[in-house]
């Protein structure tokens, strides 16, 4: 009987040491994640072209995940169904949300645009229900509600930002949480074709790429990259590795601990980008600021569903679909 005992306390022991790491991780992607809109915030600040700022970061992405997907040995599709995976992904998941995201963050508090970005599951919602991937749910409806009664909050009390004309820029921080939703309800929909998370991103990147150069040469927004580098560069390259090495840590915690323990670095996200940009940038918020910030992670508390269901952060099966249950 000792010796069960003690085994028994050993692996309680062990599963606790793996539940705690587990955390850990997910608050270090969170506070990852959020540390890219200050960054972002100052990267803007070097007076760059959101183009231009989009083409570096793309191509810092691109480098990165080449030697990952090489690292692994895996071969980049172009068939005609990935094709289709990597531009459903590079329009609404990298260059529309990135391109409003910069523009946001130009004219709006980094803590704001981190708030805003909570809406997703929020957006995600009644997207799911016109696709019909998704049964209405009262609960669910209700934190829809909570959702667009803490945008109010935002846009509606005249202490609530710094300037009142920043208000016209609000709905630019909109558009960006809501091609993420509309991404992720696309591939729940649609699928990846049996492509690996990280091999979806690596082909969506490398197709950003081509749709945003020549765009960035036409409007004059193209960056020289040589030297003197000062803290906007700097403050791009290090937001480009954060982002790409949280994503691969994201695909290790999905496979690792499911996709429904892993959504939760969602709100984490939000709290550390209002809690960066209050220590780097000195920003602070009104008090219908952070109860606005309250209502929307409640709200969005309520619309997650209790199961996640497929999105591009799912692994693939044998069979080529997606599950979100790795």
């Amino acid at each position: 009987m000792d010796h069960l005992a003690g085994g028994l306390r050993r692996r309680d022991r062990h599963v606790t040491g793996r539940t705690a790491g587990l955390y850990a991780a997910l608050a270090l992607m969170g506070a990852g994640w959020g540390l890219s809109q200050p960054l972002s915030k100052i990267a803007v600040g070097g007076g760059h072209g959101t183009l231009g700022l989009m083409v570096w970061q793309l191509v810092i992405a691109a480098t990165l995940l080449t030697a990952v997907q090489a690292a692994l040995g895996a071969r980049l599709r172009t068939d005609r169904a990935a094709l289709l995976v990597y531009a459903a992904v590079a329009l609404t998941g990298t260059v529309i949300p990135n391109a409003f995201s910069f523009e946001a963050v130009r004219h709006l508090p980094s803590g704001l645009v981190s708030i805003l970005l909570s809406l997703v599951p929020i957006f995600a919602f009644p997207l799911a229900l016109a696709l019909r991937t998704e049964r209405y749910s009262p609960v669910r409806a209700a934190g829809l509600l909570l959702g667009l009664a803490g945008v109010l909050m935002i846009v509606g009390p005249e202490a609530s930002l710094p300037d009142r004309a920043m208000i016209v820029f609000v709905p630019l921080a909109l558009v960006a949480p809501f091609f993420y939703a509309l991404e992720g309800n696309i591939v729940a929909k649609w699928g990846t074709a049996g492509l690996t998370p990280v091999g979806v991103l690596h082909g969506a990147v490398l197709l950003s790429l081509v749709l945003v150069v020549p765009m960035a040469f036409a409007t004059g927004q193209w960056i020289d990259p040589r030297p003197p580098w000062g803290a906007p560069e700097a403050a791009l390259v290090l937001s480009s590795v954060i982002n790409i090495a949280v994503y691969t840590g994201y695909v290790w915690m999905v496979g690792r601990a499911g996709a429904v323990f892993a959504v939760q670095v969602s709100y984490l996200v939000t709290g550390f980008g209002v809690l960066w940009a209050m220590a780097i940038l000195s920003e602070t918020f009104s008090p219908w600021v952070w109860a606005a910030m309250a209502v929307m992670l409640l709200g969005t508390v309520l619309v997650q569903p209790k199961k996640a269901g497929a999105s591009l952060l799912a692994a693939p099966d044998e069979s080529g679909e997606t599950r979100s249950d790795a």
